[in-house]
């Protein structure tokens, strides 16, 4: 199987998952794509909490009705991917600059399920994929200069502010991103703490003890793996 047919069925195993009278929080990005088309399929009498305004244009596309974060008390279940799936589900997410609403719905869920390739599994965070922090633009670059004597502490590479096509890339929340050099997190608890005591620093895509299970697309299937 190919990367993309290993995440789309996961997302279609997801999407078993989710029963009527449910309120679910949609993941964003590449793999979550597949899992929102899975569940519109479906045709269930469900609600939909969006963690990016793509996947609430995605949503809205496919007939799948949403509510907002404060239009709940909580959330039946979130389904998500991740860049990188370490030891435990600690999860490095970010790639698609939707952490910090996507950190606030799983937060706000009953159980988080998170559904990738198996390309993205590793033994330790951090090796392959960068750490994103959102930070906010307003005196960024100084922000950014402590970032980098935080990786320097934790023996990372320093932080690079991400840019595309169209010039520095800014989230739905109007901020910026840096990306911490990948290179290993040996303590990832401790980096986490370390990075959120920065003023500045909105919040970072280490995700830890929250995914509840994962499901993860293989050659052989879809395999369940729990923390």
């Amino acid at each position: 199987m190919t990367p993309d047919d290993q995440k789309r069925i996961s997302g279609a195993a997801a999407a078993d998952l989710v029963e009527a009278g449910m309120v679910v929080g949609l993941g964003t990005g590449s793999t979550a794509v597949w899992f929102v088309r899975a569940l519109a399929a479906r045709g269930l009498d469900i609600r939909g909490v969006p963690t990016s305004e793509n996947t609430a244009n995605l949503a809205r596309e496919l007939g799948i009705p949403l509510v907002g974060l404060d239009d709940v008390k909580t959330i039946d279940l979130t389904v998500d991917g991740a860049d990188e799936i370490g030891p435990g589900l600690s999860l490095i997410k970010g790639a698609g600059a939707a952490l910090l609403r996507e950190k606030l719905v799983w937060e706000a869920s009953h159980r988080c399920v998170v559904i990738a390739d198996a390309g993205k599994q590793v033994k330790k965070l951090g090796q392959a994929f960068a750490l994103p922090i959102e930070v906010v633009r307003f005196g960024h670059p100084h922000t950014g200069r402590r970032l980098a004597d935080i990786a320097a502490e934790f023996d990372l590479p320093p932080p690079r502010l991400r840019t595309a096509d169209r010039g520095v890339v800014v989230t739905d929340g109007g901020n910026v991103i840096y990306d911490l050099g990948s290179g290993g997190i040996d303590d990832p608890a401790a980096l986490g703490a370390a990075l959120k005591s920065i003023t500045g620093v909105v919040d970072h895509g280490l995700f830890l003890d929250l995914a509840d299970e994962a499901l993860i697309g293989t050659d052989e299937g879809v395999v369940k793996l729990v923390p």
